[in-house]
């Protein structure tokens, strides 16, 4: 009797965001210095959006790569500087800093040994491997970046189609952090990424979570997966370490 009139209990809706995390390591909002922001007017676009989601601090990592992105110090703070003062003239209180998104190829280790990385509170490397093919000797050079008191960070690890969860396994072992790509649980780069991002999460890899912002386009998908159960559980889950980089 009671059955037919009473109303079911609804699970209490909880909206999520960013503020938990508070800092995105991975993002290319720096103006017209790779295939990320092409002006200061796009870089304060992305980045008032991401503000908008809980991000409280952004470090930009523009690309360093010998053969289309030819960044260093000099080119990444100079671009750094010109945002500040766009930042400024918008009122727009955040926290800004510029590292780079390594490309792993000869010139990283060139960098490697010369001292002239660009690193995340002087300490994190943040680099990325080839998409169509796999690279000789990663755990080595890990092993060289963790013997010169580095921590090296692997960004996007579900985007290799060649990466194995073993192969994972291994290089969080030697030292090296794994950072997710968030959009890429929402099926932003493919089926398969997003089967690999969810095996990753799956099996407590995941270190850092980050935008790998661009465009407009990774904004609203950054937001969308705001609603995803697995983004959530890892929010959740106390793993995440990007506080530290506060």
């Amino acid at each position: 009797m009671f059955g037919l009139f009473s109303r079911k209990k609804e699970a209490p809706q909880v909206d999520y965001n960013y503020n938990s995390i508070a800092v995105d390591l991975h993002s290319h909002v720096l103006p017209a210095i790779d295939d990320g922001s092409q002006s200061p007017e796009d870089s304060i676009e992305l980045i008032s959006r991401m503000m908008e989601l809980g991000i409280r601090k952004i470090i930009a990592t523009p690309h360093i790569m010998a053969d289309y992105y030819k960044n260093n110090a000099t080119t990444i703070n100079a671009a750094l500087t010109l945002l500040k003062q766009h930042l400024a003239a918008a009122n727009m209180d955040i926290t800004i800093e510029a590292a780079a998104e390594h490309y792993f190829d000869e010139h990283f280790l060139h960098l490697i040994d010369s001292g002239e990385l660009m690193l995340i509170k002087d300490k994190y490397v943040l680099f990325e491997l080839p998409f169509t093919s796999k690279p000789f000797n990663v755990i080595g050079t890990v092993q060289k970046l963790t013997d010169k008191g580095f921590i090296p960070i692997l960004a996007h690890p579900e985007r290799y189609p060649y990466l194995t969860l073993n192969e994972a396994t291994d290089l969080k072992s030697w030292g090296c952090m794994l950072q997710l790509n968030t959009i890429s649980l929402t099926g932003y780069y493919g089926k398969d990424v997003k089967k690999s991002a969810e095996n990753l999460v799956n099996n407590n890899l995941i270190s850092f979570i980050s935008s790998d912002m661009h465009h407009v386009r990774h904004a609203q998908a950054f937001k969308n997966v705001l609603q995803q159960p697995m983004l959530q559980t890892l929010l959740d889950s106390g793993l995440l370490k990007n506080t530290e980089l506060l």
